[in-house]
């Protein structure tokens, strides 16, 4: 179900550097924590009309605590209720997404070149008539970095217009379709970075803020079995007191893949207490000086307790299928980069670490209908 809608429209002198560098501040930090999506600014009649699916009472009242209450003329409620449904909803997978709200809610699961359809429910508020300038949907692809909160980066954008110009008395029922839409990347929520993919409703209005419903969906891309899968065989060690060798089966794995492998003691003059594999994942966003690199550790799997000798092997297996794992992502759009680190970890009796990180390629692998 489509979030409402809530409008405020404050009234400033915006050829007043004072007053719009104020009422400017007051929003930038309002907008994250109150859900704000829209804030336009109308330098003709001097009104800032700002949207989205927020309390509005709740934000009037942060506005007024911020010293704006004089800029305040109006806190409006949507004129009707927007419904965006899609024709296949019921019969089509979902999975969970997290929304800016922190809660949780179930959407539908698409692949690149499919088309997508449905409907949208226009009903205006019993009594009332809607006046508009027109009503269009949108298929966005967008890609938002978090020290950029609001600026939406759009690398796929397409439009349907519904209805041209005129009002609307009673319920009103509008479908749509979008034809073998591209959407080349999957669907990414990050700590630094988000990929959505969204339908966007906008009813436009001639002396009022527009009308705007957001509806997500996912995008996930399948990718067939590599031809070409290579081991992986490194050596690590410290001159003379410490040499040991770490094979992988293979350089690539799907999400729900088995990591097998060996590790060879050829040298041990150190006293080893443990050892451990870790699955990371490294997070870049921006590019030259502004880079943000963000690391996780997604697991730690216990390989050895106690101290090895030379000449000892120890077996790996770890199963992937537990952890939130998504595809490796190379230089998208040219925002961001995910990508995803063996890092084997060893930490002697005195508690010094040793460690060797190796880059692994991540995919996901048409689902079964069993383990779907």
């Amino acid at each position: 179900m489509a979030e409402k809608i809530s409008t405020i429209i404050l009234k400033v002198d915006l050829d007043c550097h004072k007053c719009y560098n104020k009422i400017r501040k007051i929003l930038c930090c309002l907008q994250d924590q109150e859900r704000i999506t829209t804030i336009s600014y109308d330098n003709k009649n001097n009104i800032v009309v700002v949207a989205g699916p927020f309390d509005a009472q709740r934000l009037c009242c942060r506005i007024r605590c911020k010293g704006g209450k004089n800029y305040i003329i109006g806190a409006f409620k949507a004129p009707c209720d927007v419904f965006i449904t899609f024709a296949d909803e019921r019969s089509r997978k979902q999975v969970a997404i997290k929304k800016d709200n922190g809660k949780t809610v179930m959407v539908p699961v698409f692949e690149s070149l499919e088309t997508i359809a449905g409907e949208v429910s226009i009903a205006p508020v019993p009594g009332k008539r809607v006046e508009h300038q027109g009503i269009k949907i949108e298929l966005l692809g967008q890609i938002e970095l978090y020290h950029e909160r609001g600026h939406f980066y759009d690398f796929t954008s397409l439009v349907r217009e519904l209805e041209v110009a005129g009002e609307i008395y009673e319920r009103k029922i509008y479908p749509f379709e979008f034809s073998t839409v591209e959407m080349p990347y999957e669907s990414y929520n990050g700590t630094n970075v988000r990929l959505r993919y969204i339908l966007k409703l906008t009813i436009g209005r001639p002396y009022a803020a527009n009308v705007v419903e957001f509806r997500d969906f996912c995008v996930r891309n399948y990718t067939p079995l590599p031809t070409i899968n290579n081991s992986i065989k490194m050596e690590v060690g410290i001159e003379d007191c410490l040499h040991i060798e770490f094979e992988y089966s293979k350089s690539k794995y799907h999400l729900k893949d088995v990591i097998v492998g060996k590790i060879y003691f050829l040298l041990v003059r150190i006293k080893i207490k443990n050892m451990e594999l870790e699955i990371r994942r490294r997070e870049s966003t921006g590019s030259g000086p502004g880079t943000y690199i963000e690391t996780e550790t997604l697991a730690k799997f216990e390989l050895m307790d106690g101290a090895p000798v030379r000449g000892e092997s120890i077996p790996v297996r770890l199963f992937l299928t537990p952890y939130e794992l998504t595809p490796t992502y190379r230089n998208i759009n040219n925002k961001f980069n995910v990508k995803y680190y063996l890092n084997l970890v060893l930490v002697d009796e005195e508690d010094r670490r040793y460690f060797k990180q190796q880059e692994i390629t991540m995919y996901r692998l048409q689902e079964t209908p069993e383990s779907s």
